[in-house]
């Protein structure tokens, strides 16, 4: 009798996903990690935080929505079940990874690695719902969505690589602006969630708490972020240029800054016409955008080349006898 498969690696054993079905597969967790952080976002600004009672279930007698929850619990308890959604894309991407022949365990554990990031968001999620929308607790269920962002973008542009070690493709001071680029940004995220925790939209109906500072206050401390990675983009952008850098990493410099001009535009237009719902939900969709631009532009920074199948050498022909 032989050793027990796990299912993955009995469907392992037969089946062989091709590069672009992986590819798209942890594509598939990318884009439900937008599309989650957006739902998520329309929870709040509809006023539908709390539009299941408690949780796991939607109330302390049903597990889904009840009518006389209304429409809001009807968008709390659909936001919810986008989380199969995702744990079914996440499921498929580590399905194909695990599958990939051969195994590149590498690839397997950055698919773990978001399966475990969203069961632990989930757990946030409740605990969120439990303490009445505290917005440190909304602030961390933001923060822990672009977690699960950060991961599955990492494990998108790495079906493309193979599992050698990196090779930088540009001068080190370049990938060190990289890095300023990225922590910069996440600062620019994180200072976001303080301008959301003080400000309006709580997230439900009644008196939710906010946090212990202005909001205008909140808001100047992100603007102020926000150009600082965009001196740094324009400053990537141009260096790129000079050091003559691969065309593929100057086209992400180069989307980066259309991703910030366009969210920046945004985020102003939102500050002077009151912090509409609809302006705000646009702005989460493109902090999630922008987020994605910086992580390709980093990972963009080195690579690790695909493996190349051995050619077989050709026979020499055997001379002509007479």
């Amino acid at each position: 009798m032989g050793p027990v498969l796990t299912p993955l690696a009995f469907i392992a054993r037969r089946w062989t996903p091709s590069p672009r079905t992986l590819r798209r597969a942890a594509l598939s967790a990318v884009v439900m990690s937008v599309l989650i952080i957006v739902t998520g976002g329309a929870v709040r600004l509809t006023g539908s935080g709390l539009g299941c009672d408690t949780w796991p279930k939607c109330t302390e007698d049903s597990l889904i929505v009840t009518p006389e929850q209304g429409y809001r619990g009807v968008i709390e308890f659909g936001n919810r079940m986008l989380t199969y959604v995702l744990s079914a894309a996440v499921g498929w991407a580590i399905i194909a990874a695990r599958s990939t022949k051969p195994w590149r365990r590498n690839l397997t554990r950055w698919g773990w690695a978001q399966f475990w990031i969203v069961m632990s968001n989930a757990v946030i999620g409740g605990i969120t719902v439990w303490m009445g929308l505290n917005p440190w607790t909304v602030a961390g269920h933001f923060l822990a969505a672009n977690a699960l962002l950060t991961v599955a973008v990492i494990t998108w542009h790495r079906t493309a690589e193979g599992d050698t070690a990196p090779r930088p493709r540009v001068p080190r001071p370049v990938r060190k602006l990289s890095w300023a680029i990225s922590i910069t940004s996440g600062l620019l995220i994180a200072l976001g969630t303080t301008v959301t925790g003080a400000g309006k939209h709580a997230g439900d109906s009644s008196d939710v708490p906010r946090m212990p500072w202005n909001w205008t206050d909140a808001a100047h401390l992100h603007a102020i972020a926000a150009w600082v990675v965009c001196a740094l983009a324009l400053a990537m952008w141009l260096v790129l240029r000079v050091v003559d850098a691969p065309v593929d990493t100057r086209a992400r410099a180069r989307d980066l800054l259309i991703v910030l001009l366009a969210q920046g535009g945004i985020g102003y237009v939102q500050y002077f016409t009151g912090v509409p719902e609809l302006l705000v939900a646009v702005h989460m969709l493109g902090s999630s955008l922008m987020w994605i631009a910086v992580l390709r532009l980093a990972l963009s920074m080195r690579e690790r080349p695909l493996p190349v199948a051995d050619i077989p050498a050709q026979a020499e022909p055997e001379p002509v006898r007479a």
